[in-house]
């Protein structure tokens, strides 16, 4: 204490804050601790945190005790209560119909053994030794999905058998809890015997058949207790992803995908002691039983079901299984009118004029077609086969046929959007000038030079790049590639709309020869980014879903500016000179009457040819691929029809021009935009270095054509014409050149053209090109029922044609 010096008082003393320290409580009892201060009052005590952690243990426990509680067992579900799926056409009208199920129940002791390991092996290895949930695959799954690497598995068997029999395939939060809760009753009252039996009767396996003794007589025409090992694993392999892995409808990809996944399965047998490392060694892929027809799947609505199913299932929107289960209603993007002109313009302008009894060579030529509107992307017409329950390839959509010359307007379009130079620094313009010599190596590239042979062998010296388009020119397409980037030609195919993983579509030179594999419809998809004013928009063919009074969402539409709108126009006025130049491969497309833009495409050895031609307001793309009847493999269309030789410019092209002139009929004409060169290539840009043009390589044989100006203003194209490898071009010899263009580059057509095409090129490159496009006279409407007596000989590595 202290005395105040004015009151005389004594205070308490104040001691300073550093002296403070913990005294004895009375009677010496353990000092108080001090109350914490500052950001020390955040951080709880360990007693604290034991408390909480015991708290929320308890509460865990007790939501989990609750959960099982509340969550009851559903009825199993019914075969009975399986609905069909009805699809429909744009319009309303119905299409088909399916979704008929096909189960029949087994118990496990009819199930063979070899089967039933097979099955664990594929799904579930540790299913004797664990619950009812695998902690761990649902703690890898979820990291996975949340990574970004899609929806993943982890379900063991009994959750898998939990979600077939109890709930939906929806991917879910809701869906997932409850098929933990169930799984965990389930395994508490039944054997894994009895669990094992009903994953088993109620996996769907594709063609409709629920449960393993289906699926049993459905691949292999016997009962479940005869499968063998290799019999077992496959039909585990389907498990996994059913019409992706039958092999008796897949394509060879898939194939390839189906006998990996079986390999995995019969090791995996291998590994747990199910099979013998001998016997495994000594046992083949099995045998799988042709598809049995389903009558309501019959002419093109089985096409329609299967690109629409793919749709679905490889955008998630629903599963296969669920599909399968039946009760969606599903509307096409497919203009009934226009589904029907296409099959009808297939019908007469091929079918009609084959006849496979007198001619085998008939039976291999099968047609794929797909009509797109390129401002929404919407599939109006889809054509996969002569019938779908004779021919279960869907040619629209199956990838395994090279693209020829059709994938030139993709190397056009990198060389425009990416300001391609020359080797001797000019910038690349439809008027620049390349040297067309047949076999002509490419300069700029690394490793061997790359010399593909024109079509026929033919040789078309200095030539403007709007003419080697024309005449689909091999050698100038190679060196355009080659000085655009092949890297930059890869990148600007995806970017109009092809998948990355089209098979063969590599930077390679090759590439602009369309080595590369795309279906018709990804094509339809490129061309209509090009009529799109360079926007992309992936072709849909599902306009909506409806699951028994509940629309489904579906992804959204995406439009990408894929290239310039610029670079769009000027490939797109490049590509009317293929159809109004009377040497162009596509001039039989002229007949439409209308502003028509396209390419044509011959592969090697004749195996496939394309058109693929748009209008302001429509896009379709049309091949006809060669496919033994017996076998499957790919063979030439040499023949077909009784036509010595084959080309894009004549069945594809017909094809082309019957369906667009009833697609078409009663809307108005319209023109496309102009590039912003007016569309006039005027003079060509010759080197800084021209060479001497050479002479063809062979003798060009006599025109039949009433001649015209050539859209390039170049010489007469020999009459082999070209190809993006092998055949096709401006030849007689593909059907796509009635012959006749202007020599000189003069800009008015000849009043009499001459009747011979000349024997060697002109000594000096045109000056200019004709400021209007010349009208053929009328051509025919069926194809050349002679041929040269001569066939193209050259080929362009994996892929040639125009």
């Amino acid at each position: 204490m202290s005395r105040n010096a004015q009151s005389g008082r004594r205070v308490p003393s104040i001691r300073p804050i550093e002296r403070l320290k913990r005294t004895p409580a009375p009677g010496g009892k353990k000092p108080r601790r001090p109350r914490r201060t500052g950001w020390r009052r955040l951080i709880p005590t360990w007693r604290m945190t034991l408390l909480g952690l015991a708290a929320s243990l308890l509460l865990g426990v007790g939501l989990f005790a609750l959960g099982v509680a509340l969550v009851k067992v559903p009825d199993a579900h019914a075969s009975a209560t399986a609905q069909s799926n009805t699809w429909l056409y744009a319009d309303g009208s119905v299409v088909t119909r399916t979704g008929q199920l096909n189960r029949q129940n087994v118990g496990l002791d009819k199930v063979s053994p070899a089967a039933q390991h097979a099955a664990l092996a594929a799904e579930d290895r540790n299913f004797y030794h664990e619950g009812a949930v695998n902690v761990q695959g649902l703690v890898r799954a979820a990291l996975n999905t949340a990574k970004g690497e899609g929806t993943q598995g982890g379900s063991t068997i009994t959750q898998q058998y939990v979600k077939n029999t109890y709930l939906s395939q929806k991917q879910s939060i809701t869906r997932k809890v409850k098929e933990l809760f169930i799984a965990i009753k389930v395994d508490a009252t039944e054997t894994k015997d009895d669990i094992l039996s009903g994953y088993l009767n109620t996996s769907y396996y594709g063609r409709g058949a629920y449960g393993i003794q289906a699926a049993a007589q459905a691949y292999f025409g016997i009962d479940a207790s005869a499968l063998s090992p290799a019999q077992g694993a496959y039909l585990a392999t389907l498990l996994n992803a059913p019409s992706a892995y039958d092999v008796a409808t897949t394509t060879p990809a898939g194939k390839q995908n189906a006998v990996n996944r079986w390999n995995y399965v019969m090791d995996g047998m291998v590994k747990e002691g199910w099979l013998s490392a001998d016997e495994r060694a000594r046992t083949p892929f099995p045998d799988v039983k042709d598809r049995q027809p389903n009558p309501g799947l019959s002419g093109q609505s089985g096409y329609l079901v299967d690109a629409a199913t793919e749709y679905l299932t490889s955008n998630g929107i629903i599963s296969e299984t669920e599909l399968a289960k039946g009760g969606y209603t599903i509307k096409l993007s497919i203009d009934p009118a226009r589904q029907q002109a296409l099959q009808d313009a297939v019908q007469a302008q091929l079918h009609d004029t084959l006849n496979p009894d007198k001619r085998k060579k008939d039976a291999a030529a099968q047609a794929g077609a797909a009509s797109v509107d390129p401002k929404t992307g919407a599939v109006v017409a889809l054509y996969g086969g002569v019938d779908y329950v004779k021919h279960y390839v869907d040619n629209a959509t199956r990838r395994d046929y090279q693209a020829g010359s059709t994938f030139k307007a993709i190397a056009l379009a990198a060389a425009f959007e990416n300001n391609a130079k020359t080797q001797d620094g000019r910038t690349v313009t439809p008027r620049t000038v390349y040297d067309g010599t047949s076999g002509r190596k490419v300069r700029g590239g690394k490793g061997t030079p790359y010399a593909p042979p024109n079509e026929g062998d033919k040789s078309y010296g200095q030539i403007s790049l709007q003419q080697a388009t024309d005449w689909s020119v091999n050698s100038a397409f190679a060196q355009l590639a080659q000085d655009t980037g092949l890297q930059k030609v890869k990148d600007t195919a995806v970017a109009l709309g092809l998948p990355g993983s089209t098979p063969g579509l590599d930077p390679v030179p090759s590439i602009p020869l369309g080595a590369a594999t795309p279906s018709v419809l990804d094509m339809a998809g490129v061309y209509a980014t090009l009529d799109n004013g360079g926007k992309q928009v992936t072709p849909w063919l599902v306009q909506s879903v409806d699951h028994e009074g509940d629309a489904v969402q579906l992804p959204a539409h995406k439009t990408t500016q894929a290239i310039s709108a610029d670079t769009a126009n000027q490939v797109t006025s490049m590509l009317q000179g293929v159809v109004s130049d009377p040497g162009g491969t596509g001039w039989r497309a002229k007949a439409l009457g209308r502003p028509v833009a396209g390419k044509t495409g011959t592969t090697d050895d004749q195996k496939s040819v394309w058109f693929v031609g748009y209008t302001p307001e429509l896009v379709t793309s049309v091949a006809l691929f060669g496919q033994d009847p017996g076998n499957g493999t790919q063979v030439s269309l040499s023949g077909v029809g009784g036509i010595d030789g084959a080309a894009g410019g004549q069945y594809p092209a017909q094809i082309w021009t019957s369906y667009m002139k009833a697609a078409l009929k009663g809307q108005p004409v319209s023109d496309f935009p102009t590039p912003s060169d007016g569309g006039d290539s005027g003079a060509t840009d010759v080197p800084t270095a021209p060479s001497t043009p050479s002479t063809p390589s062979t003798t060009p044989s006599t025109s039949t054509a009433t001649g015209g100006a050539n859209s390039g203003g170049a010489t007469t194209p020999p009459s082999g014409g070209s190809s993006s490898g092998s055949t096709n071009g401006g030849s007689t010899s593909d059907g796509s050149n009635p012959g006749g263009s202007n020599p000189g580059g003069a800009t008015t057509a000849p009043t009499a053209p001459p009747t011979t095409q000349p024997t060697t090129q002109p000594t000096t490159t045109p000056t200019g090109r004709p400021t209007s496009r010349p009208t053929p006279t009328a051509p025919p409407t069926t194809a050349p029922t002679t041929q040269p007596t001569t066939q193209p000989t050259g080929g362009a590595g994996p892929a040639t044609g125009q």
